[in-house]
């Protein structure tokens, strides 16, 4: 098979050694990027040894198999109660929630609630329920899914001029009776910022008071969830709002598990409806679930659980911190090139920096040249426009995870400083590089 061409469209009529398939798919995969210079992710690319063999450990088992697996399934009741309490559930040892592949699918479960409970009332009421709509700011593009598979309109309000996300002021304009929620984001996609949750909340309280819209917020937290507890106490965006009835989180991006698990959690049982609970009878016993996906691995799930108990407390606010004083030292050493106008620093929201090219409408060529030639030296950085309205502003974005130190910094910023001096001296005068981050859009 070496001597061949590997297949591509069919299967091969003949089977192969094991360590000949191995070795040739292995080598296809040295093509790709190195994870860790990968700044333009937001998922886990540092996995320790121990967390590594509880996946091992767990590669034969499915997660949905509770009766097979009890004991993997009182691992993942645990996780959830322990989000619950992280972010200040009223009952977190009662409270409901599961595990799913991502927050994409969290995120969709809690959109999933809002609309029935919305179409609940409204039936209830004797009004119509065919028309619901969704509020937001700029989102990730799991919200625009959500609203077209499941017929809403969404409501993504624009940034304002000189804004990086939905501002409170935005929403009374934007909501109606058909509004089944509004959705803020603990650490917008696009600049790192956390949309402001508890003035959102404030804003609505208003309007019920005035309109008598009782609008509920599903809060967003698919990396913020991981950061705000242990760096930023001080920010009310959780369940210590009671109108925020659900959460999302991605376990494997600030929350240090394996790729593979997001989280999602309702404030209180009744704010789950039952009709999105089903009961199975064909694993072996009565088991419930409400996730979108049915059969998944439960390593990553496991891995969580081992990353609650090896870090505790203590140990998610020494990893985040660290990031985040990395994020805020890069901000630094990239502002003191005079290349960048740092639109946010890693202060006060996700560990991450995002910022324009300075003078961009003289230089004769664009971050998205930046972006293509730091990938000869490996880096993968995020190059893209503002949600509307700032489509004309391009900006790059740099996520600082765990396993990520200052000396790799250091080498980024020379780098960089060689990338803007070599496009100086070479005009762009044909340059075919377009946006490079496709995860939002």
């Amino acid at each position: 098979m070496a001597e061949q061409s590997l297949p591509k469209y069919k299967m091969p009529e003949k089977s192969s050694l094991a360590d000949t398939v191995y070795n040739l798919i292995h080598d296809e995969l040295l093509l790709d990027g190195n994870s860790r210079q990968n700044l333009a992710t937001f998922c886990t690319t540092y996995v320790s040894p121990q967390a590594q063999q509880l996946m091992q450990d767990c590669v034969d088992k499915n997660m949905i198999d509770q009766d097979e697996y009890p004991q993997t399934a009182e691992i993942e009741h645990r996780c959830v109660h322990i989000l619950a309490d992280l972010w200040n559930a009223p009952e977190a040892s009662s409270t409901i929630g599961c595990s799913t592949t991502g927050s994409s699918e969290a995120a969709m479960l809690g959109g999933l609630a809002l609309k029935w409970k919305w179409r609940k009332r409204r039936e209830a009421e004797g009004k119509p329920a065919d028309k619901p709509n969704l509020i937001c700011g700029p989102v990730q593009i799991c919200w625009h899914k959500f609203a077209r598979y499941f017929d809403i309109e969404l409501r993504e309000l624009p940034i304002l001029d000189g804004e990086l996300c939905m501002k409170p002021e935005q929403i009374a304009d934007a909501v109606d009776e058909n509004t089944i929620g509004v959705v803020p984001t603990l650490g917008v996609t696009f600049t790192g910022v956390y949309e402001p949750v508890e003035k959102i909340s404030a804003v609505l309280d208003q309007i019920e008071k005035e309109r008598g819209l009782d609008i509920p917020i599903h809060v967003d937290a698919a990396s913020g969830g991981f950061i705000a507890p242990f760096l930023h106490k001080d920010v009310l965006w959780d369940f210590r709002l009671p109108r925020v009835k659900s959460i999302n989180a991605s376990g494997h991006k600030y929350g240090l598990s394996p790729l593979g698990v997001g989280w999602a959690v309702w404030r209180e049982k009744e704010d789950l409806p039952e009709e999105l609970i089903f009961n199975v009878d064909y694993l072996g016993g009565q088991v419930p679930t409400f996730a979108l996906n049915f059969s998944r691995p439960a390593g990553e799930i496991v891995a969580q659980y081992y990353q609650f108990l090896r870090l505790g407390k203590q140990g998610y606010t020494d990893v985040q911190g660290a990031c985040a004083q990395t994020a805020q030292y890069l901000a630094a050493e990239l502002e003191k090139t005079g290349h960048f106008d740092m639109l946010y620093n890693g202060d006060g929201g996700l560990p991450a920096v995002c910022y324009s090219l300075k003078n961009s409408d003289q230089r004769a060529y664009t971050l998205y040249d930046v972006s293509e030639r730091l990938r000869m030296r490996g880096w993968q950085i995020a190059s893209y426009p503002l949600p509307e309205n700032r489509r004309d502003l391009v900006v790059q974005r740099v996520l600082v995870r765990h396993g990520m130190g200052r000396d790799l910094m250091e080498l980024l910023v020379e780098d960089m400083q060689r990338t803007i001096e070599f496009l100086d001296r070479n005009p762009m005068t044909n340059s075919e590089a377009g946006p490079t981050f496709h995860h939002g859009r």
